[in-house]
This record gives structure tokens, C-alpha cells and sequence, in this order.
């Protein structure tokens, strides 16, 4: 418009320019009607299906970047070498998973990782696998619809669930339902079950630790996205149903609580 003001624009396109305004105008998220969101690089198609990924969630996925990289540099992987087994739970429109498998293909890595990404929303699913496939990592990806952790040996796209994870990675419901009706009006365009943690916000971030002692590796890490002002409540949560294991909590850019880093106390280096 800036270029060409004496452009003319036809009936048609007016007419959706219009229909796209409305629907902002109602609140709609800028991602759902353009049905694309940027996130750690790479241009993820969104839908109602699941929630808009967000900025902060991409430190979660440097995080995991950093803990496969330090354990693929451990000790040589000699050919037949298992890959390194990683879960995305809640993994809505499979933003973490894809963007982790991207980032490893782009360094040479990607055959050594499997992903099982998984959401109990069957549509969060499938959006999941259309981005796997969309981004060429639909090999490194399997996508399955499971209430947290899928079974072991559930099929999960082209691959099989382990029973034992070497990383997890978790965007689960950590909002309060109290606080939900005071949330921006974008918000109430996504799917509640993706925003709504129960009276504490922890309630589903719970049940996926207690979990954690029979699906992660004695040496393994989970990272889980917690809000700004739950840091000491996941650190007591961690500390009532896994004792003995760490939580650390790493901020994001804003300098808010966002990370937790929990561990078993079986990891090198792990301190409660």
C-alpha cells in the first residue's frame, strides 16, 4: 500500500481484507488467521486445533538443544548406537519437537535422536504431524494421541515409544482456572484444555511428575515450562513426589521464572 498508492484492489480481495479485519477485530490471534506463527525459526502452521506457540517456549527448546548435545558428545557413538530418546508432551502443534529435530538436522545430528511427540487432542495431533512433515523431520518425529506419556511400544507416526526417555520436554496447562476469564480476549480463541492447570495451575505438570521415575533415564532430564510466579510451587511439588531428585528453574529473557530442570538424583551432578 506504502509502494503503490495508486494501486486498485478488486471486489474479491477487498472483500477478504474486510472479512480478515472482522475477525481480528473480534479478538481472533493474528496466527490463526494468517494460520502461520514463527517460532525458533521456522514458519509453523496454527489452528485452533492448538495453542499458539509463544516466544518464551523457545528457551525450552535451546535447553533441549544443549542437554542432546551434551549427551551426544559424552562418548563416541559407534554405528548401531541406540538414539538418544526424547519426549514432547502436550505437544500441541508440535512447535518443541519440530523445532528441536530441525535444529538437529541442521547440525548433522538428526539420526541420532527419536522424538515422540505426544497431546491427548487428536487435532493437536495431526496438526503436529503436519508440521513434521512440512519441515522434512517426519522420520525423526513420531506423533501420538496420549493422555501425557503414550505406552511403551505405542506406535507413534514411524516410530515405537520407548519405555524410558533420555529428555523430556513438557508445555503443559499451567494456568490457574481462576485466572483464565482475565486473560486477554486472543486467549479464549484457543483450546481451554491447553491453558487450564486446575485450581494451582500444577495439576497437570504433577501428574507428568509422577510419571517421571518409571519413564526417565537414571541419567535423564525433564524440562518443563512453568508461569512467572510458580517457581518455589513446582520446586515443592518436585520435592513432595520425587524426593531425593533437583529442580532448578532458569529464567527467560524477561528475567521471569520459566524452565524447571528436574532430575533424578541418579544424574552426574544432580543435587536436591
Amino acid at each position: 500500500m506504502l509502494a503503490h498508492p495508486d494501486g486498485l484492489v478488486g471486489d474479491g480481495p477487498a472483500a477478504r481484507f474486510a472479512a480478515v479485519l472482522e475477525r481480528r477485530a473480534a479478538g481472533e490471534p493474528v496466527a490463526y488467521i494468517r494460520g502461520m506463527k514463527e517460532f525458533h525459526g521456522l514458519a509453523l502452521a496454527v489452528d485452533a486445533r492448538a495453542l499458539v506457540p509463544r516466544p518464551e517456549t523457545e528457551l525450552l527448546v535451546d535447553l533441549a538443544l544443549a542437554e542432546l548435545a551434551d549427551v551426544l558428545g559424552r562418548a563416541p557413538r559407534p554405528r548401531g548406537t541406540p538414539p538418544v530418546r526424547v519426549a514432547d508432551v502436550g505437544t500441541g502443534s508440535g512447535a518443541i519437537a519440530v523445532a528441536v529435530a530441525a535444529a538437529l538436522r541442521r547440525r548433522g545430528m538428526a539420526g541420532e535422536v527419536e522424538i515422540i511427540a505426544s497431546d491427548r487432542s487428536t487435532g493437536a495431533a495431526v496438526l503436529a504431524a503436519e508440521n513434521a512433515v512440512a519441515h522434512g523431520v517426519a522420520d525423526h518425529v513420531g506423533v501420538a494421541v496420549a493422555d501425557l506419556l503414550p505406552a511403551q511400544g505405542a506406535e507413534a507416526g514411524l516410530l515405537r515409544t520407548p519405555q524410558r526417555f533420555d529428555l523430556v520436554c513438557a508445555n503443559l496447562p499451567y494456568i490457574r482456572t481462576g485466572d483464565l476469564a482475565g486473560l486477554p480476549a486472543p486467549v479464549g480463541f484457543e483450546p481451554r484444555e491447553a491453558l487450564d492447570g486446575g485450581l494451582d495451575g500444577l495439576e497437570v505438570i504433577r501428574r507428568l511428575l509422577a510419571l517421571l521415575p518409571a519413564r526417565l533415564d537414571a541419567a535423564g532430564l525433564a524440562l518443563l515450562e512453568i508461569g512467572a510466579d510458580q517457581a518455589d510451587p513446582v520446586g515443592s511439588a518436585v520435592g513432595s513426589l520425587l524426593p531425593g531428585w533437583s529442580c532448578e528453574v532458569v529464567a527467560d529473557l524477561a528475567g521471569l521464572p520459566r524452565i524447571a530442570q528436574v532430575a533424578p538424583a541418579t544424574r552426574p551432578g544432580s543435587r536436591p
